[in-house]
């Protein structure tokens, strides 16, 4: 997973995760349609073929595509 470039971190206390691409902050997402825009501003407009390729998408704590409180 070390050349994933997309990471989505852990769902925070309150909800929504933090979304970062090759180290630079996004935002925080609180659905599917958030991280899909954030990736889009970033540049990458087929994001939602990305999101559940392991070689490209890291999802990290908690489920993927999950964005509800720790």
């Amino acid at each position: 997973m070390a050349s994933a470039q997309i990471v989505v971190h852990p769902p925070s206390r309150t909800g929504g995760r933090r979304g970062t691409v090759r180290g630079q902050i996004l935002g925080l997402a609180h659905n599917e349609a958030d991280l899909l825009e954030f990736l889009r501003r970033a540049g990458l407009p087929d994001a939602e073929e990305l999101l559940d390729d392991q070689t490209r998408v890291l999802w990290r704590g908690g489920r993927a595509h999950r964005y509800e409180a720790a």
